[in-house]
């Protein structure tokens, strides 16, 4: 799932070394961390959070887990 992320993010943003998905594991859920560099947040919430919605429903649809809830934050 963390490729599936970096693969979707890294040809938004100017700076693609600056892209980390991080993974937290709990009981319910599983929760992905993404952080960007400060300059590439807006190419990656897009405008009224339409490329963040998109990207949050791409990744929901490929979950793999169906006993665990998937989150997304951008940071």
């Amino acid at each position: 799932m963390k490729a599936l992320i970096e693969s979707i993010v890294t040809p938004l943003v100017d700076y693609p070394e600056d892209v980390v998905v991080a993974e937290r594991e709990e009981d319910t859920k599983i929760v992905y961390h993404l952080t960007v560099n400060q300059n590439d947040v807006g190419k990656v919430i897009g405008k009224n959070g339409r490329i963040a919605k998109a990207i949050r429903t791409v990744v929901y649809a490929a979950k793999s887990d169906a006993n665990k809830r998937i989150y997304l934050d951008i940071m």
